[in-house]
């Protein structure tokens, strides 16, 4: 494992060999050593070195991992993510540190997935236990330059890190909630109008058939 300030290692180190399957032993080892860290994630590097030009790796979540909002602007650095199992909320901000969208991405559906431009603003809100998503991001890595911090968003760690995870989660919950009430409203208008325009069709055909018949 690799060596951090910390007492909990936050990464595993590369394997050795020049090629290395990647198998169910490591990601399971990877999403039980996820469930016992106090950040409650955990990645496993791919990559042999920080100088190394692109960086591969397997991050495992759980839910409530906090992820600081960040972009990757020293150098700019695009990433992509691709959640292998579980799900998770991808969510952009602007440079102001107002919410701006999210994209629900789950494997197996149509958002498995997000590309990433350097200059974006963004976290993810995990959402099911052992959620594991594969990541490549540019290289070379160095801890003080790698991830832009904005002033409004909380330090993982911090005393406000953990409100702020919860309001952004409320937020995200109450727009679910109002795109729902959105759509069932929707849903019962057209149920409405269909109902109207099958009346109104079943008496103009009641109506031209009530005539009296003709005689010869």
């Amino acid at each position: 494992m690799t060596e951090e300030n910390t007492e909990f290692p936050m990464a595993v180190d590369a394997p050795a060999e020049d090629v290395s399957p990647l198998t169910l032993t490591m990601v399971s080892e990877l999403l039980a050593l996820s469930r016992q860290s106090p950040r409650k994630r955990m990645i496993q590097r791919l990559h042999k070195n920080d100088d190394d030009g692109v960086h591969r790796m397997f991050n495992a979540l759980q839910p409530g991992t906090y992820i600081t909002p960040h972009r990757h602007m020293d150098p700019p650095k695009s990433e992509t993510i691709v959640v292998i199992s579980g799900s998770l909320l991808f969510v952009e901000f602007d440079d102001e540190g107002v919410y701006r969208t999210h994209t629900l991405l789950q494997p197996g559906t149509e958002n498995f997935g997000v590309d990433v431009a350097p200059h974006v603003f963004h976290t993810f809100i995990v959402l099911k236990p052992d959620t594991l998503i594969f990541e490549i991001k540019d290289g070379p890595y160095a801890q003080a330059t790698d991830k832009d911090i904005p002033a409004w968003a909380p330090k993982e760690g911090s005393p406000e890190a953990e409100p702020y995870l919860l309001d952004l989660i409320k937020h995200l919950a109450e727009l679910a909630n109002a795109a729902a009430e959105k759509a069932k409203a929707e849903e019962a208008e057209a149920a409405a109008a269909n109902a109207e325009e099958t009346a109104q069709e079943e008496g103009d055909e009641g109506a031209s058939g009530s005539g009296s018949p003709s005689v010869n």
